[in-house]
């Protein structure tokens, strides 16, 4: 939990550095670039999620070759990939920007972003591997210091880049890459430190091409899973900047808090999937129920703190994150949208993490399909005509619909008995 609310942090520290700047378009810039790498980067989270899973299931299994030839896969893998997107990410970031139609002024600058955040991708990607593996062998306290040290780097280079050298947008994607090739860093560290005495690079550790392509194969769910939540923020953001500068820098504020909730609900799903994925490597139906009941009930207190907090502080939170007086108004009136968020979304994030640790991936994907185009979007378009509080009501379904189709499938999967299928997709 710890290690997640670090990455909002960062969010948070981007927003009120920008925030407090004369123009609210340098706000609206990051938001939209800021926005655009979501999508183009947690479309390779199965990097870490469905590494935590399979992870999880070696340690569980007491198989350690199967372990570090997996990190080894992953890593592999992701600095391919990571590669393939600076090669092509002139297209990639025209193409987004093209869609998310922002004003001429915000373009420009998010496109200038874009441009210098790109050459991270290989540090991201390697990161959410380091992450997932550190996690599924039970290492919490590594993705911790990971991203603590990152991070705290990052917001250091924002207020220098952005405050002191006046770098504006541009500053702030800087800092940001930067700061990814030193959590990378400080996670081959951390990997290293935890290989046997005397282990080797081997032929087999390496494994073949159809190695790689079962772990693509293993995550394909995921990946779809991801790119459908992120085209609904990514539609979000659009919507947003079709109401104008305003509105768009009033939601770039409130989905900071956002991902504040999610991230910090996240760190007892991460939890879920070692500990499921371990009960499950394991065949130990008793740890299975042990563990979901644990992690529910501290997911459900942590939801009921974060909806307290922000029911209570969140108007003067938002005056922290933005100086622009027209701004705070804007926000403010979006503000009770915010505290419905913790406590519909609280379920979908949980039974993510109890879905990724049993490797029943295909079920994530089918959910979230089913909530985005069945939900999410039938009903922004019946709100239209509420505007900014359309858009805002249409997310909160999304997230009651993936409770109730997650939760459904739970159910049955535990009634049946088939969370312990051998590898269900």
């Amino acid at each position: 939990m710890l290690t997640n609310l670090t990455v909002p942090l960062l969010g948070l520290v981007d927003t009120a550095v920008l925030g407090h700047l004369q123009s609210p378009v340098y706000l609206g810039a990051v938001a939209v670039g800021a926005n655009l790498f979501s999508i183009l980067y947690w479309t390779f989270g199965f990097m870490r999620m469905g590494t935590t899973g399979l992870a999880a299931q070696a340690w569980g299994r007491q198989d350690r070759f199967a372990q570090i030839a997996l990190l080894l896969r992953s890593i592999l893998l992701a600095t391919g990939i990571g590669l393939l997107l600076i090669l092509f990410h002139q297209p990639l970031i025209s193409i987004g920007l093209v869609l998310m139609d922002p004003s001429e002024s915000v373009t420009e600058l998010a496109a200038g972003y874009a441009s210098i955040r790109i050459w991270s991708a290989p540090a991201v990607l390697c990161q959410y591997t380091l992450v997932g593996w550190l996690i599924g062998t039970q290492n919490p306290r590594g993705p911790m210091i990971m991203l603590i040290t990152a991070n705290g780097l990052n917001i250091i280079l924002d207020v220098l880049f952005v405050t002191v050298m006046g770098w504006n947008s541009a500053g702030v994607a800087a800092a940001t890459v930067m700061a990814e090739y030193s959590a990378a860093g400080v996670g081959f560290a951390l990997v290293l430190k935890k290989m046997p005495a005397g282990q080797r690079l081997s032929r087999a550790l390496f494994g073949h091409a159809s190695d790689y392509l079962a772990i693509l194969r293993v995550n394909r769910y995921i990946m779809v899973r991801t790119i459908a939540l992120l085209l609904v923020l990514a539609f979000f953001t659009a919507q947003g900047a079709r109401q104008g500068d305003m509105v768009l820098a009033a939601n770039a504020v409130l989905i900071t808090f956002l991902l504040v909730i999610s991230n910090g609900l996240d760190g007892f799903a991460n939890a879920a999937e070692a500990l499921i994925g371990e009960a499950v490597g394991r065949g130990d139906r008793e740890q299975f129920r042990r563990v979901f009941a644990v992690a529910l009930r501290w997911s459900l207190w942590g939801a009921v703190l974060f909806t307290v907090a922000f029911v209570l502080g969140g108007r003067m939170l938002i005056s922290l994150l933005t100086g622009i007086e027209e701004v705070r108004r804007t926000a403010w009136q979006y503000l009770p949208w915010l505290w419905a968020l913790p406590l519909t979304a609280v379920w979908g994030f949980l039974l993510d993490g109890v879905f990724i640790g049993a490797t029943r991936t295909r079920d994530m994907q089918n959910t979230m399909l089913l909530s985005a185009a069945g939900v999410f979007l039938p009903f922004w378009w019946l709100t239209t005509s509420w505007g900014n509080h359309g858009l805002w009501f249409a997310l909160i379904s999304l997230m009651v619909a993936r409770a109730l189709s997650m939760g459904w499938l739970c159910f049955q999967h535990t009634r049946n008995d088939r969370w312990f299928s051998r590898f269900p997709d």
